[in-house]
Order: C-alpha cells, then structure tokens, then sequence
C-alpha cells in the first residue's frame, strides 16, 4: 500500500507510456513508399490523430502528397518493426538523426522483409502482414507552440481493413482474437489477459 502511496517526480526522456504501434506509408517523390514505424497515434470515430516528427520523410512526404496507409501490427511483428527502426527515408540523413545512429534506407519494405499491397482510395500501399491497415487522407498538420519538433497531424480514415480472422460478426473485432504491438518506455509488448469489458461493448 505504501508503494501507491509514496510517488516521486521524475523527468523521463520519453513519454511512451505503452501505446500500440504504428507503421505509416506515405508516398515518395518516385510513387515508392516510405514506412515509418511510429508510437504516438490515437483515434476518435473515423479522425486518427499522429505525432509525427518534424525533418523526417514521413512528414515531408504527407505535406507533398496528403495521403496514408496507417497500419497496425500485432506483437508477432516486433522484429520486423525494428529492422525498420535504424533506417529513414530521408537523404541525406539529417545531421540529428546521424548523431543517434540513423542511416538511410530506401526500400523500407525489403529492409522489413514486409510485403505491400495495393490500396483502395490512397496511393500509398497498404502492408499485407498488418492484421489492420487504414486507409486515411490528411486533414490538417498543427505544430505546437510549445513542442517545436514534432506535428500534430489529423487524419481522417477512409478504408478499414482487417485480416478475417479477427473479425467477429461482419464489422466487428474480435479482442480474444487481436493484439496491437505495444511500445511501452522503448520496449516491446503485447497485452496481457483481458479483465473484462465496458457497459458499452457489443460482443
């Protein structure tokens, strides 16, 4: 009890406090795709909010082209998200990014072994291996006032698609079925044993 009670104050480098992960294809100057693994994303109805970092490829592309694939993995894909994680698109590589071991990578789908697959409404290729990939357009790009590196980007989605075997009841996932790959403080995970379940859910 006093664990709970006794907090202290610290001042972490990262706030990734276990959000699911996150691979976004935008596209290229070329009409390639970029992949760009990211953990800071939230969704209410069919608007996807991303924090997405300024000076890298992900955010010069979608100002270019506003259009993406935001696809979510499952924890049986965590070696492929970070083959990914050492690489941008951008080159030459920007001079932060270098300092912390980035290096430039092109084919972002052969780096990941992941495979693509053609999208619907987006010109960016969704990737196949993804039980869940979303289609989205872009809405609006904030930078904030008191975050400078880092934009806000609204998207609104526009496909859905999910892998038939988590789908229960025609428009419904199955959670019994479905895991996102979180990234909880830089490490990777999956969820653990349901609790439960809200007054709200319909299966």
């Amino acid at each position: 009890m006093n664990d709970i009670l006794n907090s202290s104050i610290i001042k972490p480098k990262i706030l990734y406090y276990g959000t699911p992960v996150i691979l976004l294809n935008s596209l290229n100057e070329d009409g390639t795709v970029n992949i760009s693994p990211m953990s800071s994303s939230w969704a209410l109805g069919d608007c996807i909010i991303l924090g997405i970092g300024l000076g890298g490829k992900a955010i010069e592309n979608i100002k270019r082209h506003p259009e993406c694939v935001i696809n979510v993995p499952n924890p049986s894909l965590w070696e492929h998200v970070e083959s990914l994680a050492p690489y941008t698109g951008k080159n030459p590589v920007p001079d932060y990014k270098k300092e912390i071991g980035f290096r430039y990578g092109k084919d972002k789908f052969a780096l990941s072994n992941l495979t693509p697959i053609e999208s619907i409404s987006v010109k960016p290729s969704r990737i196949m291996e993804c039980p869940l990939q979303i289609e989205a357009t872009v809405k609006h790009i904030r930078i904030p006032e008191h975050s400078p590196d880092f934009a806000i980007v609204e998207t609104q989605a526009v496909h859905v698609h999910a892998h038939e075997a988590i789908i229960i009841e025609e428009n419904h996932i199955d959670p019994t079925k479905w895991s996102p790959l979180i990234y909880n403080f830089r490490h990777y995970f999956g969820l653990g044993n349901q609790l439960g379940k809200t007054f709200r859910s319909e299966i």
